[in-house]
């Protein structure tokens, strides 16, 4: 039994290693990366929406407003008393639709832990959860914004505190890395954890069946897998990197890469607080029908 054990761990430990040595310099790189951000740039991202706002460009400011939220580096309850401030400046709801979605998505630290999931990959998902952004805008645009009424309720909301306070900016870098590595070290070591045991137990097969051969289905189950399974972005891109090098189709992995951080239990839980009930199912039902079909597409062309 105790031979067994041994066996099986120097497996696990081979695998876990192999996983981390790939993609332990996206994750540092992408906390650096993202603790800069936050910190030199945060303020000056979102006061471009203000900017932008000036321009008059009506349904054309859904696009500016996508790639702002792909830029901001805060979490959704940060993003929430943003988006509310704008609110109150009299950004319009498709705006903040745009942004709101595409911060859900994506943002500077998640684009780096992308890049080991290799080009086509990562390029899939830059540009899928862009046109998600997009996508949300125009149809808060013409189903809402147009018609007078108001999607969004920020009743409450004020600016979010601001944590980036040291006056020494070496320490308020410093500071803000900390807080990030203690934030996402845990799920990032826990999805590498998952990948070795996937390597090690589940037989290439199985992930052919379930998320390959360019199939419905594959793309179906991926989308509906990202709801439990995603927890956190970096810890996700070792199961994905797994799964891709296994048989798993580059449209399933877009569904996946979709519907997890739009479904996240953090993010949902900050999105309820602005929508009712009857919003916040057509916010989940967007969100897979999207994932589904930019799944199907990505299939399609690939």
């Amino acid at each position: 039994m105790i031979e067994i054990l041994h066996r099986e761990f120097v497996y696990l430990w081979y695998y876990f290693s192999i996983q981390f040595d790939q993609i332990f310099s996206y994750w540092v790189i992408g906390i650096v990366l993202g603790s800069v951000i936050s910190v030199f740039g945060k303020e000056k991202i979102h006061r471009l929406l203000g900017v932008i706002q000036k321009h008059k460009m009506g349904a054309l400011g859904v696009i500016p407003a996508s790639m702002i939220g792909i830029a901001s580096p805060l979490c959704m309850y940060g993003t929430i008393p943003i988006a509310a401030s704008f609110s109150q400046k009299g950004v319009d709801d498709d705006w903040l639709a745009a942004f709101m979605t595409s911060s859900i998505l994506l943002n500077p630290q998640l684009i780096i832990y992308s890049a080991a999931l290799g080009t086509t990959a990562f390029a899939i998902r830059i540009v899928t959860c862009f046109l998600c952004g997009i996508a949300a805008g125009l149809l808060i645009r013409f189903f809402y914004t147009t018609k007078g009424k108001c999607f969004f309720s920020f009743s409450g909301f004020g600016e979010p505190e601001n944590r980036d306070v040291d006056p020494n900016l070496l320490f308020r870098l410093l500071k803000n890395i900390w807080r990030n590595a203690k934030k996402t070290g845990l799920y990032f070591l826990i999805g590498i954890a998952l990948s070795a045991a996937f390597q090690r137990y589940v037989p290439e097969g199985f992930v052919v069946a379930m998320f390959g051969n360019n199939q419905a289905f594959g793309v179906l189950m991926a989308a509906t897998i990202g709801v439990p399974l995603y927890a956190c972005g970096g810890g996700t891109i070792p199961l994905l990197q797994a799964w891709l090098i296994d048989g798993m189709s580059m449209g399933a992995a877009t569904a996946f890469m979709i519907t997890g951080p739009a479904t996240k239990i953090t993010n949902l839980g900050a999105v309820k607080i602005v929508l009712g009930f009857k919003r916040f199912a057509l916010y989940m039902l967007f969100c897979f029908v999207f994932a589904f079909l930019s799944g199907m597409l990505v299939n399609l062309i690939l």
